[in-house]
């Protein structure tokens, strides 16, 4: 009998040792939590099993996993895990109270069981769940079950806690891969021979080179370099010791080669990069990896060539207006004129209209800035005639030109709107103007409107030079102008239909503009259009 024993004895032993070996394995926490119960009820030979776990930083324990009770009936044991709390040392005086409510259970749940053993998973002073075996019937726990639990119950609770850090870790992984991933700004990661390892998308729409193609390859490989701003690049920090002491950061710009690829379009072939690389250490001061965030600067250059273009040419337009002024008042000071009553009027007109242009040209210096500081306002009023308003700019224009035929074409009864009746005057005046501007040749030009069932649409048709396909992409963009020898000749800022385009928006309408030859093959010249709700 007593051998018999002793083989029991051995063969539990090697059980455990068994079930230690796979719990330590298994790190996938829902797995490990089957294998923990599975084994657990086998152990002892029991029917049904349930493991509870306590919620992160809380005393409330919730049911993660079953073992032989159906789904449908586990929210019957809520009782038996808030009811009789746990007390170390001090199990056998709850043991009636769990006995009396799992029979309560049975009843309600027609499981037949009959004996519960329950048992704590902790680490150090910590509980963090629970081990519920059962019995049905008439069997009944053999007298060292508890015991055999208890060791086993140790060596779980080390796998769970095991099982929960490496999710956490996992989870952190993850959270920190999906911030890389989709940061706006370009991320990379080189280990210490310069090999990319981490290239997220960003970085990717940056350079052309695709995640998957750009992860093993050099740094300089990726990133080259065809000018600089800064004093070095990476490679000669390196070989100046780089990093150095108070030093860790390194900030390298300048020009780089756009790789060409058919999975990243872009017409750009050179790109602007601001790159900053940082050094993570090891505990012995070597370093590891090299963390490079990087920016896509060519908006910036562009803006900054536009701002001095802008410069350029706002001195020019205010300087005109301001020179004529001062002539023609120059002159008539003169002590030696002796001008007739035509020359005076003829000169006051020249000077009004100077005046005119030089009040235009700062109005739409003060609305680009009210956009760029968010003030912009409209007045609006209930009653905006648009048909009669494009007549009104329509005879403006014909006094300015004689080799334009500038014609109305709206439908009766065109429909009145709410909006600003100054600042959409505003939009006509600068479709109109640019469209006698940029068809040198003369032609007609057509304000056209139309009447639909919850907008209305007014269109501005010239017969110039139209808009080349380089340009059309920024054409609404602030201080843009066109790209050829007509506009250099020609006066603007560069800020009408950026204005124009502020207006209608903030009207909840839109603009667009189309080429004519896309609707009539052979005809030259461009539309714009601008669309209005008539609510």
């Amino acid at each position: 009998m007593s051998r018999a024993l002793v083989d029991i004895r051995i063969l539990q032993r090697e059980y455990l040792l068994a079930i230690s070996r796979a719990m330590t394995a298994e790190l996938d926490l829902h797995d490990l939590l089957r294998l923990i119960l599975k084994s657990a009820v086998e152990l002892v030979a029991g029917r049904a099993g349930m493991i509870a776990l306590s919620d992160d930083g809380g005393d409330t324990l919730r049911v993660a996993a079953v073992y032989g009770i159906p789904s449908h009936l586990v929210d019957h044991f809520a009782p038996l895990m808030r009811g009789v709390p746990y007390r170390e040392g001090r199990e056998g005086e709850a043991f009636p109270e769990l006995a009396n409510q799992l029979k309560h259970i049975a009843e309600q749940a027609d499981l037949g069981l009959t004996q519960v053993i329950r048992l704590p998973l902790s680490t150090g002073n910590t509980v963090t769940g629970m081990i519920y075996v059962f019995q049905s019937g008439n069997y009944y726990f053999v007298d060292d079950a508890p015991n055999l639990l208890r060791s086993f119950a140790e060596q779980a609770a080390i796998a769970v806690r095991n099982a929960r850090l490496y999710h956490e870790v996992n989870q952190e992984k993850q959270r920190l891969d999906a911030i890389l991933e989709q940061s706006a700004d370009g991320v990379m990661i080189l280990n210490s021979n310069l090999k990319i390892t981490v290239f997220n998308q960003a970085l990717s729409h940056m350079t052309g080179w695709p995640s998957a193609e750009a992860i093993g390859r050099d740094h300089d490989e990726v990133i080259q370099w065809l000018s600089l701003k800064s004093d070095s690049d990476l490679g000669s920090a390196l070989d100046k010791d780089w990093p150095l002491p108070n030093a860790a950061y390194l900030y390298v710009e300048g020009e780089a080669r756009r790789h060409v690829d058919s999975t990243c379009q872009s017409d750009r072939e050179i790109i602007s990069l601001g790159i900053t690389y940082a050094p993570m250490m090891d505990s012995e001061g070597r370093m590891t990896d090299i963390i490079a965030s990087v920016r896509d600067l060519t908006r910036y250059r562009e803006e900054e060539a536009l701002q001095k273009t802008f410069i350029s040419v706002i001195s020019h337009e205010l300087k005109t207006p301001v020179s004529i002024i001062k002539g023609y008042a120059g002159t008539l000071r003169r002590p030696d004129g002796n001008w007739s009553s035509e020359v005076w009027q003829e000169s006051l007109g020249v000077i009004e209209e100077e005046a005119d242009n030089l009040n235009v040209l700062i109005d739409n210096l003060l609305e680009a800035s009210r956009l760029q500081a968010g003030t912009f306002v409209l007045e609006v009023s209930d009653n905006v005639n648009l048909a009669s308003m494009a007549e009104s700019v329509a005879r403006r224009f014909r006094t300015q030109t004689s080799v334009h035929t500038i014609e109305t074409s709206f439908p009766d009864k065109f429909p009145s709107i709410m909006g600003d009746e100054r600042r959409l005057t505003q939009v006509l005046n600068n479709l109109v103007s640019n469209a006698i501007k940029y068809s040198p040749d003369g032609g007609r030009i057509t304000i056209r409107g139309q009447v639909h069932p919850k907008h209305i649409t007014v269109s501005i048709c010239d017969e110039g030079i139209g808009i080349p396909a380089r340009d059309q992409n920024r054409l609404f963009q602030k201080f843009s102008r066109l790209d050829n020898a007509l506009s250099r000749k020609t006066e603007g800022t560069g800020l009408g239909l950026y204005l124009s385009r502020a207006i209608i928006e903030a009207h909840q309408g839109r603009i667009w503009f189309q080429s004519n030859n896309d609707t009539d093959p052979g005809v030259v010249g461009t539309t714009f259009t601008f669309s209005l709700p008539r609510d």
